[in-house]
């Protein structure tokens, strides 16, 4: 069926001007028409660009204030000429870096980690020309902008993206500052979108109509409380009448390469954008290109890194990340060890062995949760499971303590994970680090979760843990697998910390 990133695989399109026609479906017009998501279509999303890159341009300014201002107060004799200019020249060339890396292009602003990774590379590329402007001038003060300033501006911009990029999620999920959308295919995959676009309305797609192959829907002119207005070669004719934002091509016999040619060029001008679902794999991210290959435009999908220099740099920031992390929690992590040693007999920590990269064994670190001997009664409880598929799971587990009922909803016992990590047994983001009876009996295909390390944290804890179905919890697992990249790495370390203060799912 289709994927969640169907928004993201192939667009075209241009600018649909408003029709000067009424739309004959007033029950599709009257919801185009429904406050902040009317016409003008592209208003809020005009806004929320201008809006970000003001707040690009104030923080990067702020940050190389409050550097040059508190380092070149230590040489005001030379301030205008050494760290004014080197100040001023520094946000422009960001500001600039970040145009031509177009991390303001609206397609990427509010979702998916394809919006932090441009901003990581327009900064980048500014350190690299400081570096170069540097020698070129044989400043003694460059170091200073590259290794102080550059990282200063990247963690002030991200998390001032992170906390719009919150509020227009809040927005969306209360019905504003979304896109309207015409589907068009089969009643099956248009009704699969539909449900995937409500599960998750902070995409901001809201399909407003549909078209079919007869002109029909499921549930007669409407397929799901969507109205169907109409068959599929009249696709452009609504769009331009009833001004949709996007166009979602879905599977069905119809589409053929010429149609969906006549199609693009039916909403050239248009500010349509024409989004096509791939149907023969699930791929999305870094590992998806298109390619012109003969004259014919083609899916090329690249194979998944799983080593190279980018798994080096994972490797590196895992170990730094959990040394400092264990240096930041020290304190806590004393302080648990004593309250679970407190609560009930038995040591603070739970030693366990699980299953790691390409099957092999180790033994994870855990603050003990639950009474001592706890795992010798599981299968006096097993009647109880409410684990999805292999996991074992109880909600009100009798053998979990009252410091560990604690530990558990806020994770806190899996801190000594970070362990693991350091010793390199595991990474920071990851799959779920399976049991050995577990990984026994996995099939081929959900065994390549066991080709990466396993994750302190992953797309399943961000996605509501243990509440997940089986089949979901190992589609995103694979997910990873297939698609990971250092920006999808930051994006999931950004929602581990508000997974864990809501405590969705975690028992």
């Amino acid at each position: 069926m289709l994927g969640e990133n169907v928004g993201t695989l192939a667009v075209w399109g241009g600018t649909v001007q408003r029709g000067e026609l009424a739309s004959p479906f007033p029950s599709a017009r009257g919801r185009l028409a429904d406050g902040a998501i009317g016409w003008p279509a592209t208003d809020w999303e005009q806004r929320y660009r201008r809006t970000v890159i003001v707040t690009d341009t104030v923080t990067t300014a702020f940050v190389v204030a409050a550097i040059g201002g508190f380092f070149g107060a230590r040489d005001a004799a030379n301030w205008h000429e050494k760290w004014g200019i080197l100040a001023f020249g520094t946000e422009l060339l960001v500001l600039a870096a970040l145009a031509v890396s177009r991390a303001w292009a609206p397609v990427v602003l509010g979702q998916g980690a394809e919006e932090f990774r441009r901003l990581g590379r327009g900064l980048f590329t500014a350190a690299v020309v400081l570096a170069l402007g540097g020698i070129a001038l044989t400043s003694r003060n460059i170091k200073l902008w590259i290794f102080v300033a550059i990282p200063a501006i990247a963690l002030v911009t991200m998390t001032a993206r992170y906390l719009l990029r919150l509020w227009l999620h809040k927005q969306r999920k209360e019905g504003r500052c979304l896109r309207p959308v015409l589907a068009a295919g089969s009643p099956a995959t248009v009704r699969d979108l539909i449900a995937r676009a409500r599960k998750f309305p902070h995409l901001g797609w809201r399909v407003d109509a549909v078209c079919t192959t007869d002109g029909r829907g499921i549930d007669g002119d409407q397929l799901d409380g969507v109205p169907v207005v109409g068959r599929l070669a009249d696709v452009a004719g609504h769009v331009r009448r009833d001004g949709f934002r996007v166009v979602a091509i879905t599977p069905d016999p119809h589409w053929s390469p010429d149609r969906l040619q006549r199609l693009a060029w039916n909403l050239e001008g248009s500010d349509a954008e024409m989004v096509v679902a791939p149907v023969l794999m699930e791929v999305a991210g870094p590992r998806l290109h298109v390619d012109a290959v003969l004259g014919i435009p083609l899916l090329r999908v690249s194979m998944p890194a799983f080593t190279g220099g980018r798994r080096v740099v994972k490797e590196v920031v895992d170990r730094l990340g959990a040394a400092l992390l264990l240096v930041v929690f020290a304190p806590l992590m004393v302080l648990v060890a004593l309250l679970v040693v407190a609560d009930s007999r038995g040591g603070a920590l739970y030693r366990q062995r699980r299953v790691g990269k390409d099957g092999r064994e180790f033994t994870i670190f855990k603050f003990r949760t639950m009474v001592a001997g706890a795992h010798g009664t599981r299968a006096a409880l097993a009647h109880r499971n409410e684990g999805a598929g292999l996991l074992f799971k109880l909600r009100r587990d009798p053998r979990v303590t009252r410091v560990g009922a604690v530990l558990r909803r806020y994770s806190i016992d899996e801190l000594p994970q970070l362990f693991n990590v350091l010793t390199g047994s595991m990474s920071l983001v990851g799959p779920r680090p399976p049991l050995p009876e577990e990984s026994a009996a996995y099939g081929p295909d959900i065994r390549r979760r066991l080709l990466v390390k396993p994750g302190l944290t992953g797309l399943w804890q961000i996605s509501g843990r243990s509440d997940l179905p089986w089949e979901e919890a190992v589609r995103l697992d694979l997910r990873y697998v297939e698609d990971w990249s250092l920006a999808l790495d930051t994006v999931i370390l950004w929602k581990t910390l508000r997974a864990v203060l809501r405590g969705q799912g975690a028992y």
